[in-house]
């Protein structure tokens, strides 16, 4: 529930999120008596020299029992006298996670998935963002069913602007009045991007800047879209986040799709994890993004198990800008603004860094006084605390005619189509050290930049999918003996609804209402919609039976065959790609499926905290000692992390047939390097649908074999006739 209130000038007061217990004896049904009851937590009076209250912000009802408030520190110690306070904690600030892609993903009209789920239709997929465009066109209603009868929400546009495609819109801005404004229309085009990708309606004649030209769809076209507005584009607040997780879970979604998400937390402090386990147990999916902190380790966000995390990879497009030096080698990259009249002659070249100024290499503000670029194709490098397009503006300010953007040595061959503001190709690192060189060792470098469009399949790229350099990456600091991501998806150069027309200052004529962005935020809501479009195929599987689906159906190899890479061309590790990249078509009849009910959940986090904490995250009283801990190991999940010193580690596993009847499936073990692997039994016999049939696994360390790594990787597979479920195993070798 919202309560208005009025600004202050206090500047000691900061907002807290309150968790309090429960009340012993179940009486507080009506909203204002919860809201009571969490007013009697505030303290009555505070010191004499402020003539202001304790000022309640949001009284939550599903998501934690507690609430968030504007208070002192002094405030808060007194609060902590009072019975039934468990504690107080800060607000933290969470990030954005900032087509073609059905047709890669093997969606079709005619058969499969689209058809089998019938387009998603009668699902509805809550979107945690920055608001919504109401009046795209991807958002045409035209089609689309009534909402289901559960449906509660509301419009907060009003009832003639909302429609059967776009079902609810609020904004929950008490945490940051002043960034986000009352109306959940989108202002900074995240949302519109995000919500569309998930469920927008058909599109023909979709482009951005004359490029990716197509039919643009989302994953789940049928499907209801209900958008809820926390975040500004300087961030998302915890307790207004808290808030909208809160009205999503009462007003009846089935799917939440948060392209957001903060650094490692313990899950009693991470407000996402709390706001998620409430969900699944309402029968609600979540999908959240990995981060975009890669391709450095241990940058995840969004760990908790009941979770699907899902990490960024390309697609096989690309949106061609081609580089040749005077010496006659040719360079592609990428850029997706390509001006027509744009002449493809070669012109004085120039690397930033020999300004002199510190930061010129990466076009940084006020870099390239010092130098002359007027007439020039300027040579910049990512990084350095500003953005790829911002650096082109730095060089058209400065007179320059073109930029060459190279990435370093992280970025490996992970290179971005964007609109920038000057004529732009993005190069690899290997192709940026190349261009150096040459400036190095010439008296007179030159070079000119030509565009070629859009391609597509082999004649774009024969490593596709690959993880994008900075999906964020395991292993999982939250809980280490859980295997994350646990999924990738389309995240690269994706084509997506757009709130305004793009234009970036560079005197097109374009009107276009899409655009082409990449992060984690773009595969989260694929991810969503596939998600949304299994839940209306089975509508009876729990969230995690829908998780356990898509992790073990992923792809493990690219169309050729070849094992999915990473940045370098290297094979991708299962801290980058998880489970492997999503193939909807696979999820959809994964033969067997690891399920957990919510509360099997309570003896894995009493094994990682205490009492206090675990009844906070799953908003009622635990007493631990009466629980039967398990090993984070011992979790059913649908994949295996495990730290293996001398000896030898089991774990049991369950899993539920929801395949044919009678069916029998084989073990198949790639042991990862330096582990045996025991299983048993040795074969799974199922005589119905449904029916669970429990095996384990041994983990032993061969000491004479010497590994380079400190994990090694491998496969289970269980294999019938039919299917094949495969799960990745991650052994820490201690």
């Amino acid at each position: 529930m919202k309560t208005e209130l009025s600004s202050t000038s206090n500047t000691n007061l900061q907002t807290y999120i309150v968790h309090v217990k429960q009340p012993v004896l179940e009486i507080l049904g009506d909203t204002i008596d919860l809201q009571n009851w969490y007013t009697s937590f505030l303290p009555e009076t505070i010191e004499a020299s402020s003539d202001e209250q304790p000022r309640l912000l949001y009284s939550y009802r599903h998501v934690m029992s507690g609430f968030s408030a504007r208070l002192t520190k002094e405030q808060v110690k007194a609060m902590e006298e009072k019975d039934g306070f468990i504690s107080a904690m800060p607000e933290t600030t969470l990030n954005l996670h900032t087509t073609h892609t059905p047709e890669y993903l093997g969606l079709n009209t005619h058969f499969g998935l689209w058809k089998n789920s019938n387009f998603g239709k009668g699902v509805i997929i809550g979107v945690l963002d920055t608001g919504i465009h109401p009046n795209h066109p991807s958002f045409n209603d035209e089609g689309m069913s009534s909402p289901p009868a559960k449906w509660k929400g509301r419009c907060e546009f009003g009832a003639s602007i909302c429609n059967n495609k776009l079902i609810g819109a609020r904004t929950f801005n008490l945490a940051n009045n002043f960034v986000i404004g009352k109306s959940p229309n989108d202002e900074n085009g995240h949302g519109t991007h995000t919500a569309s990708t998930a469920a927008g309606t058909f599109v023909k004649g979709a482009e951005a800047l004359g490029n990716a030209r197509g039919k643009a769809v989302g994953m789940a076209p049928l499907a209801h879209i209900a958008m809820y507005k926390v975040c500004s584009p300087n961030g998302c607040s915890s307790s207004d986040i808290l808030a909208a997780l809160d009205a999503a879970i009462d007003d009846g979604v089935d799917v939440l799709s948060l392209s957001l998400g903060a650094p490692s937390t313990p899950f009693f402090r991470d407000t996402i994890a709390i706001g998620a386990f409430a969900a699944i147990k309402k029968g609600i999916f979540v999908s959240c993004s990995a981060g975009n902190s890669g391709p450095s380790k241990n940058t995840l966000a969004n760990e908790a198990p009941w979770i699907l995390t899902v990490g960024a990879s390309t697609i096989d497009r690309k949106i061609v800008a081609l580089a040749k030096l005077g010496s006659g080698e040719v360079y592609t990259g990428e850029s997706l603004f390509q001006p027509r009249n744009f002449p493809s002659k070669f012109l004085p070249l120039v690397y930033a860094g020999k300004s002199g100024i510190e930061g010129s290499e990466y076009c940084i503000q006020g870099s390239l006084e010092k130098l002359n670029v007027t007439g020039k194709v300027v040579v910049c490098e990512r990084g350095g605390g500003i953005s790829r397009v911002a650096k082109g503006l730095v060089v058209k300010n400065g007179g320059g005619a073109a930029m060459i953007l190279i990435n370093q040595k992280p970025e490996g061959f992970s290179t971005l189509a964007e609109a920038h503001v000057l004529p732009t190709t993005h190069l690899s690192y290997e192709d940026g050290l190349k261009i150096k060189a040459y400036i190095n060792s010439s008296h007179n470098p030159k070079a000119s930049i030509s565009f070629k469009g859009t391609l597509l399949g082999n004649r774009a790229t024969t490593f596709s999918p690959a993880m994008a350099s900075f999906s964020s990456r395991g292993p999982c600091q939250a809980s280490p003996g859980i295997l994350k991501p646990d999924i990738t998806g389309p995240g690269v150069n994706i084509l997506a609804a757009w709130p305004f027309p793009l234009n970036n200052n560079t005197n097109t004529n374009t009107k276009s209402t899409f655009n082409v962005i990449s992060g984690t935020s773009m595969s989260c809501p694929h991810l969503s919609g596939i998600a949304a479009l299994i839940k209306s195929y089975h509508p009876n599987w729990s969230p995690a039976a829908i998780k356990s689906a898509i992790m073990t159906s992923a792809d493990v190899r690219n169309p050729q065959g070849k094992p999915i890479m990473d940045q370098d061309l290297k094979p991708a590790n299962f801290f980058a790609m998880g489970s492997g990249h999503v193939n909807p078509s696979k999820a959809a009849n994964p033969g067997l499926v690891y399920d957990i009910q919510p509360d099997d959940y309570i003896p894995y986090l009493c094994h990682l905290y205490t009492d206090a904490q675990v009844s906070i995250i799953v908003r009622k009283q635990v007493t631990c000692s009466t629980v039967p801990r398990i090993r984070e190991g011992d979790l059913n999940y649908p994949s295996f992390a495990v730290s293996l010193e001398a000896g030898s580690q089991t774990f049991n596993r369950t899993v539920t047939n929801v395949g044919d009847a009678n069916s029998v499936y084989y073990p198949i073990v790639e042991a990862p390097a330096g582990v045996s692997v025991k299983v048993t039994p040795s074969n799974l016999k199922f005589s119905k649908l449904n029916e669970k049939v429990t095996y384990s696994v041994t983990f032993s360390r061969i000491d004479f074999v010497r590994t380079t790594s400190e994990f090694s990787e491998g496969y289970l597979i269980w294999v019938s006739k039919k299917l094949m479920v495969r799960s990745p195993i991650s052994v820490k070798l201690t």
